[in-house]
């Protein structure tokens, strides 16, 4: 079992930046892929961006692509979210999630190859 807490969540004006925190604890070395994901209000549960413990590499949906970066610290079993230039579109309910495969291309943004997810943390951006 591998428990996930999200926590860095908060209400932003339009233009700022959060960071988010991931700490993974449990069966963590069994875990290869990590992602965060996010839910607004009436819509689906999408990717957000993924990040491979081992190596780092990094994956990113194009909505957030240079603006939010994934990183991962191994010694703490936490992975970070720095989201700069938010939007009110970002708001939404932020998850961390772990799977236990080895994700490539696609399939990294598939909520269904997660195994583990986080409660969530709350983003709120104000215009």
């Amino acid at each position: 079992q591998v428990q996930l807490v999200e926590s860095g969540g908060g209400l932003v004006q339009a233009g700022g930046s959060l960071r988010l925190s991931c700490a993974a604890s449990g069966r963590t070395d069994n875990t290869y892929n990590m992602g965060w994901f996010r839910q607004a209000p009436g819509k689906e549960r999408e990717f957000v961006a993924g990040i491979r413990w081992s190596g780092g590499t990094t994956y990113y949906a194009d909505s957030v692509k240079g603006r939010f970066t994934i990183s991962r610290d191994n010694a703490k079993n936490t992975v970070y979210l720095q989201m700069n230039s938010l939007k009110p579109e970002d708001t939404a309910l932020y998850f961390c999630a772990a799977s236990m495969r080895k994700l490539y291309g696609g399939s990294v943004a598939n909520r269904r190859e997660y195994d583990y997810w986080g409660q969530g943390t709350q983003v709120t951006v104000s215009s």
